[in-house]
Parts: structure tokens; sequence; C-alpha cells
């Protein structure tokens, strides 16, 4: 007889408290330690968002001074860390890439889990180091020689830096950090409970950071924005999408970008990359994949709501596109995903050994019962 407290995938169980962030579905809001998303992407930067989630609180003055400086001074890698990404095969996906450069971290100066002090400096390193490892990955990838990272640009400049050669400017630098913003922390998604989970056991930041990457590549939490664009492929034109979405919904195919498990309205974060992805594609002279989306995401809004159901663009409805026009390859945007994250997983490790339980739930068995062992040769 199944347990009647069973909820498959733990769907609606409450497994911890938090006070980093809180997501109000129904509304469509979201907030970091009780900042809205839209006032931080509007205001605040990459170092200073990463504080306040690591933190708790913004930063003063000479404590963001201090803090950028540590992301600044620590973006460079461990020669052997490169070494290892360039013996990786050719086509190893960079998620794979990015788990082994990070457990590879993990075996340098590491500090043993459940010790807070060592473990803000663990964050910091790693924050700092994401960007390095996948951008070196990509280059290697390409049979190009990795770029050093720079102490005199921002977070997500450095990272476009580091990808091409060419410094981006600042209004380019400044959409990336916010798209990082964005995306640093989600609440108990996939990889950030992996996270906790692990680190419950005491095992150390590396290790339980290196574990989220590994669900973060699975392909229902990751990589729904190139997705997206696939879709976009498949569209000859904004002219043709009306008709395109009604064949797609003919065969009952999934829409990628439209809905979330946890919005009943449109994903906050979609508002604020509509905007840019618009922004950049005006001033580029061509809004292709804006106007795509944008007839897709009016028809089939309407159609559910006839339905009366609600089914809106989440957050990676319009970041590949916007990736895209950064110049970003659709290899890379589930590692972006990463470097963005490893800020929520790094938060949410602290605030675990905070008042650390290891998580032990129970499954409900289904199989048989008081079966009995016959030797191999009596076996049917």
């Amino acid at each position: 007889m199944p347990d009647t407290n069973f909820a498959k995938g733990l769907a609606g169980v409450i497994a911890t408290e938090s006070k980093i962030c809180t997501i109000d579905g129904d509304e469509g809001l979201l907030s970091y330690r009780g900042y809205s998303i839209q006032d931080l992407a509007a205001n605040s930067n990459f170092a200073e968002s990463a504080y306040l989630l690591l933190f708790g609180n913004l930063p003063s003055e000479s404590e963001l001074a201090d803090f950028s400086a540590k992301l600044e001074a620590r973006r460079e890698i461990r020669p052997e860390i490169i070494d290892g990404l360039r013996l990786l095969p050719a086509d190893t996906h960079p998620m794979v890439a990015l788990q082994q450069a990070v457990a590879a971290h993990g075996s340098f100066d590491a500090a043993p889990g459940g010790e807070i002090g060592p473990a803000i400096e663990r964050s910091i390193d790693l924050i700092a180091r994401f960007p390095t490892m996948v951008a070196a990955r990509a280059r290697l990838a390409a049979g190009q020689e990795p770029i050093a990272p720079r102490q005199d640009l921002g977070h997500g400049q450095n990272f476009l830096y580091m990808l091409s050669g060419e410094v981006p400017d600042t209004e380019r630098g400044d959409i990336f950090d916010d798209c990082l913003i964005l995306h640093m922390e989600h609440s108990l998604n996939a990889s950030t409970f992996t996270a906790r989970v692990v680190s419950a056991t005491l095992a150390p930041v590396d290790a339980s950071v290196s574990a989220a990457v590994g669900a973060l590549y699975g392909r229902l939490h990751g990589g729904a924005n190139e997705r997206v664009l696939h879709m976009l492929t498949e569209i000859e034109s904004a002219a043709t999408a009306e008709a395109w979405l009604d064949d797609q919904l003919a065969v009952k195919r999934k829409i990628m970008g439209m809905g979330h498990r946890v919005y009943r309205a449109k994903d906050p974060r979609a508002h604020v990359l509509e905007a840019y992805l618009k922004h950049l594609a005006d001033k580029a002279g061509g809004s292709e994949d804006y106007d795509k989306l944008k007839v897709i995401e009016r028809k089939m809004s309407a159609i559910m709501e006839a339905k009366g159901k609600q089914i809106y663009p989440n957050v990676d409805y319009f970041s590949g596109s916007l990736y895209r026009v950064l110049d970003i390859d659709v290899s890379l945007f589930t590692p972006i995903f990463a470097i963005a994250r490893v800020v929520g997983w790094c938060a949410h490790i602290l605030e675990q050994w905070e008042d650390n339980r290891i998580y032990r739930p129970r499954a409900a068995y289904t199989g048989e019962h008081n079966r009995t062992w016959a030797p191999v040769s009596e076996r049917g």
C-alpha cells in the first residue's frame, strides 16, 4: 500500500527553510533576500548581487570594493586544470568538461566540508573561476589557446573577452551581467537541491558544486533556451509563425520556453530579457528572432487562456536569442547558466551548514514480498 504522504518528485514537499530566495508563481514575482529581481537587474551588478546572496545583505561601499577585488584577483585557474581540459576529446560536452574542471579544482587547497569561514573563501574562488573554466574549454574545443582573464574588466565583460579575445563594449558587458543576475538563484530547483543534499553529508564545497553541475547538465533542467533556438530555425518568418504553431499543437508537440512548473504568470526574468533582446536586436538592425517569439507568445497565450490555462514565457524563452545577439555559441548556453547559478549553489551550501541535517527521505516500496531463493540450476 503506497504511503499516503507520497509526493512523486517531492512535488510541493517542504524540505528545508531558507532566507535566500522567494517565488510567487501566481503573481510572477521573484526576489533574492527580499529584493525583487527587476530591482536588482536595473540597479545592481554581478558582484553586488553575488554578495547579497552569499551574505544576506547588500554590501557597503568598502565591502563591495573588497569583494569585487577578490573576485577579480582569483579569476585565473591552475595550469593543471587547463591541462585536464586539453586532454578531453574534442566532442566532449561543455558541461561534462566543466564538471571535471570543478572536481579537479577540489583537489587543490580544498577546505573540509562544514566549515563556514573556509567555505566562503572557496565559494568566492569558484564564482570567480567558473567563467575562466568555461571559456578555456570553449577555446580548446575550437582548436584555440585559452585567453587569460583580466582584472580590469567586469565579470560579464571578462567572460566575453576570454571567449573572443576582444573586449566588448560596456553596454554588452552590463547586459550580460544582468543575464547572470537573473539566473543566479531560483530556490530549490534540481541542481540547487543536489548541492544541498551533497553538502549535507559535509562533502566539501567543490564536491557539492560539481554534483550540482551534473544535475544542471540534464536536459530537463538546463539547455531549454538552446531548444528554443532550434524551434526558431523551423519557423520561416514571423508571418508564418502562427501557422507553424497550429501545426505543432495539432500533433501535441511541446512549445519550448512556454510554461513553467512554478509560475502561473509570465516569468519575471523573461520581462527583463525580452527588453534587452528587443534593444540589441533593434540596434543591430535585425529583430527576426524577437518578432517570431512575440507572435508565438501572443498566439499561445491566447489559445491557453481560452482553455482556462495560464502558460506564458519562462526565462529560457528569450535568453537564447539574446545570447546569440551577444555572439555566444549555442553550446555554451547551459555552462553560462552554471556561471550564474554557482552563486546560488554556494549560498545554499553555506545556509545548509548553518543548521545542518543530512537528507534522508523514504521510498514507498512497490516491489514483491516473501520471495524464496533457489539455486541457479532450478530457476526458470
